[in-house]
């Protein structure tokens, strides 16, 4: 593909998307104000005039704008249908309950409420048939349009399972050929003619520099895995005090303030998250202690910053002598330590509501880097030395890794991203993470465990 073919491709997807992006948001504002004008609104004890109703329109609409992108549900053409139809429906679930509380306000009528709530449960069922159909409407017909890339794969001696994942969407890449990095520049130059784009796969930096030099002279697209200090610099500022480019990485974490906000977000969802869920914890207590007498809880030494050893409190979802060997190890795929009801809280991720405590006591936040056994933290440490980096910030109880990554993803990809919260974290990104915790609970393979007869997510998998 030439360089100016490239870019009128891009153009058209840039549009595609807008203009399917454009009718979701259409279509889910035109559903909105017909519930509003035929019901919502005869529940006012004074009609709002044309004025009023239009305000009304544009603020839903302008909610569902901010809460689909929030959850990253206007990747029309580039997500599966699947997992971007969640994320819509979930984004109007939370504008939805959002415009119930503006009625309810409004009306200040108390009755009310019920017959409004099933105004707004019928209006949020709607609305999931809509995202659904847009979205698989405007998703066919993009990959119809936009066939996949042809990638060419240059690997390094590390090995990985990336091109087997990229393979498996298989609408929007399509690994057609692979060369060593080890082959002369001048010979992977010419190979990149037959090929749209390509996948640098764990090269050395130097090498690697060389082949992104050559993608940029010929307008070639590039995917690259990136290295630790990659992630580091990306989060650097431009200092532009002299006439030689220069940026500074600051590597601090969040400012004093920041920390403060969280450190209160942290105590209130915390108090609120035991408070709502103490039914269930209630009754997947005695639950627990009913299958085999054993302990409800189960204890475990964690590290969270700086290495600090606390107690991590779960509810136990294996055997009570799930490692009478003394050794560490994590859950397996088919693991015959997990009990029945084991199975069914760590699938819901009940067996994680815990940690509300751990939060509260300040061992731990909301968001950060999953808090691992200092075990295998030095276990991973052997192989990759970096991964000590991932205490440079208090552990979380949801975490880029964990919105973005699975339970059995490697040691060094879990660093990667991790290493991705630890240079960008902020209140604001604290707020999308724990949104985009909803859509991780509804997925499946997020919770896969590690294969079986590994005791860790290996480096080298």
């Amino acid at each position: 593909m030439n360089n100016s073919r490239s870019n009128n491709v891009e153009t058209e997807k840039k549009i595609f998307r807008f203009v399917s992006c454009a009718v979701l948001v259409a279509v889910l504002t035109a559903l909105f104000a017909v519930m509003w004008y035929f019901r919502l609104q005869m529940l006012m004890e004074r009609r709002f005039l044309g004025l009023g109703n239009y305000l009304m329109v544009g603020l839903y609409a302008v909610l569902t704008i901010l809460v689909i992108n929030t959850f990253k549900g206007f990747s029309i053409g580039s997500g599966r249908i699947s997992i971007l139809t969640m994320s819509q429906a979930i984004a109007m679930g939370i504008v939805n309950a959002l415009e119930y509380v503006i009625v309810i306000l409004m009306a200040r009528i108390k009755v009310l409420m019920w017959i409004t709530l099933a105004y707004i449960i019928v209006l949020i069922l709607v609305d999931c048939v809509a995202v659904l159909a847009v979205t698989y409407i405007c998703t066919k017909v993009y990959r119809m349009v936009f066939p996949p890339f042809t990638i060419l794969n240059i690997y390094g001696e590390y090995q990985n399972d990336l091109v087997v994942k990229m393979n498996r969407r298989a609408d929007k890449y399509s690994i057609t050929g692979e060369m060593s990095c080890n082959e002369p520049l001048e010979k992977i130059t010419k190979e990149l003619e037959n090929y749209d784009a390509v996948l640098i796969n764990d090269v050395p930096a130097e090498i690697r520099n060389d082949i992104v030099k050559a993608c940029f002279a010929t307008g070639k697209r590039v995917y690259f895995t990136p290295k630790i200090s990659d992630i580091i610099i990306k989060g650097s500022e431009e200092v532009n005090l002299f006439d030689t480019p220069l940026y500074l990485c600051k590597n601090v974490g969040m400012d004093a303030i920041s920390a403060a906000i969280k450190r209160v977000g942290d105590i209130l969802i915390s108090g609120i998250g035991i408070i709502l869920t103490s039914p269930i914890m209630l009754v997947t207590a005695i639950l627990i202690h009913s299958y085999d007498g054993g302990p409800v809880f189960y204890k475990q030494t964690r590290c969270t910053i700086g290495g600090k050893e606390y107690k991590i409190m779960k509810f136990r979802s294996m055997i009570t002598d799930a490692e009478k060997d003394g050794k560490a190890r994590l859950a397996s795929v088919n693991d015959d330590r997990i009990t029945p009801i084991g199975h069914f809280i760590r699938a819901t991720r009940i067996d994680e509501i815990p940690q509300f405590f751990n939060i509260f006591k300040g061992e731990m936040s909301v968001v950060g880097p999953r808090p691992e056994r200092p075990e295998i933290i030095a276990e991973y440490i052997k192989e990759v030395p970096e991964f000590a980096f991932r205490t440079h910030v208090k552990a979380g109880l949801t975490g880029y890794a964990q919105v973005y990554g699975k339970y059995n993803t490697t040691s060094y990809d879990k660093l990667k991203l991790d290493m991705i919260y630890c240079e960008k974290c902020s209140v604001l990104l604290d707020i999308q993470l724990i949104l985009m915790t909803l859509r991780v609970i509804f997925t499946k393979d997020a919770t896969e465990g590690v294969a079986e007869g590994e005791t860790n997510a290996n480096v080298g998998k």
